[in-house]
């Protein structure tokens, strides 16, 4: 259909004469996008049943956009209340807590996260600006979320970063603002990070072994000993929690708990140990997931029976302080002892996709609306109803290594 006939039959006549091209007695009233209106009526008798069968295929046209009606006034967009209570699901759970991720990519490859090759990643026109992460994260603190962590891919790449922490530690209503980061080039930003209110900083690392660190990354293992600095050096910076992510997998870095245990007896440095979970291209399998309670064993049978420390609700982590140790030992058990009842956890990834559950597949596109100027109120009904879809907990860890998700380096740690 040509432009003309989109833009308005009073211009062109072209559609009233293609009706009325054999005198067919009928009358019809066509609508432009322009807001022009035509009636063309005619006499006779003979041709009614073709002028019906032009009428309808004028309305096909018209439901099939050929033609542009009128422009009518929108229809207001839904909304909902920007509080707690478009954050609080159907089981009651209130979520408070946003992990935002800051980019896809990634300067390591390693093995639970991503496969060797690396993974499609979505175009840089596609993710969320520094102001866009603004937006969404003010809006979310509006509604009650007040403790925020950045993740990726590896957040440290953002040339931005530090405006970006600086921006959400002034919101009103955060009392922490923590990242994840794989620390190869952490050590550059550290102080730029804590000045700009950074509070909580976790840094992932398998291995304390060069070779195995090469293998396990695919990457130098020179950047262990850079990782290892940028640790101690966060401990001297007067971060209020620094701590080491390490996934144990069996057969690849299980030997190594007691020598990650041991970094914790003089450092006040939390060293958290976590199952091993399923994510597209990790070629995940429960032979190499080690259980919680076998690597707990295995501590305490080193340096005895552990206390446990005080845990919050909706933290995720189990937490023990060994006798005599600075620091304090952890077990993330995802798989072999949920916390779903208890979840406050909200993720936003980088291209703008928001998603209520790390493990779920479903997720609610938030940056078109941001770019397609929703107010504040349209966009906490999007929210809300993601929200509210939050199951009551996760499949389990079987059904969730056949499941499709995304790749982890694409959702954020």
């Amino acid at each position: 259909m040509s432009a003309g006939l989109r833009c308005g039959w009073g211009a062109t006549g072209l559609l009233r004469r293609w009706l009325a091209r054999d005198g067919t007695a009928w009358g019809a009233r066509a609508h432009s996008s322009c807001g022009q209106a035509d009636e063309a009526s005619f006499s006779g008798g003979e041709g009614d049943d073709d002028g019906r069968r032009r009428a309808e295929r004028l309305r096909e046209m018209e439901e099939a956009g050929m033609i542009l009606s009128p422009s009518l006034p929108p229809e207001p967009r839904p909304t909902a209340p920007v509080n707690e209570e478009s954050l609080t699901d159907l089981f009651s759970r209130r979520h408070t807590y946003l992990r935002i991720s800051l980019t896809e990519r990634c300067n390591l490859r390693c093995r639970y996260c991503m496969p060797a090759e690396g993974v499609p990643l979505t175009p840089s026109s596609g993710l969320m600006t520094a102001s866009e992460t603004s937006r969404l994260a003010s809006l979310f603190v509006s509604m009650g979320v007040n403790k925020i962590r950045l993740t990726g891919g590896e957040p440290t790449l953002r040339r931005d970063l530090v405006e970006i922490v600086g921006g959400l530690s002034a919101l009103e209503g955060v009392d922490q603002v923590g990242m994840t980061s794989n620390g190869i080039v952490l050590g550059r930003h550290l102080r730029d990070l804590r000045g700009a209110g950074l509070t909580h900083l976790n840094v992932s690392l398998d291995t304390l072994r060069e070779e195995r660190f090469e293998r396990m990354t695919r990457r130098s293992g020179k950047g262990l000993r850079k990782v290892l600095a940028a640790v101690d050096d966060a401990l001297g910076l007067g971060f209020q929690k620094v701590k080491l992510n390490v996934v144990v997998m069996k057969g690849e870095n299980e030997d190594e708990v007691l020598d990650f245990v041991e970094l914790a007896r003089d450092r006040p440095l939390n060293v958290r140990f976590i199952e091993w979970m399923p994510f597209d291209g990790n070629v995940w399998s429960r032979e190499k997931m080690e259980p919680y309670a076998e690597t707990r064993a295995r501590i305490e049978e080193a340096v005895g029976p552990m206390a446990p420390t005080t845990r919050g609700r909706g933290e995720v982590a189990k937490d023990f302080r060994p006798e005599g140790f600075a620091g304090e030992v952890s077990f993330v058990t995802s798989m072999t002892e949920h916390f779903c009842d208890s979840c406050n956890r909200i993720r936003l990834m980088a291209d703008g996709n928001f998603k209520v559950c790390l493990f779920g597949n479903d997720e609610t596109d938030l940056l078109g609306p941001v770019r397609r100027g929703y107010s504040d109120g349209e966009i906490a009904h999007l929210i809300a109803g993601a929200v509210r879809g939050k199951k009551a907990r996760h499949a389990g860890m079987f059904e969730l290594s056949r499941a499709p998700n995304r790749h982890m380096v694409r959702i954020g740690g």
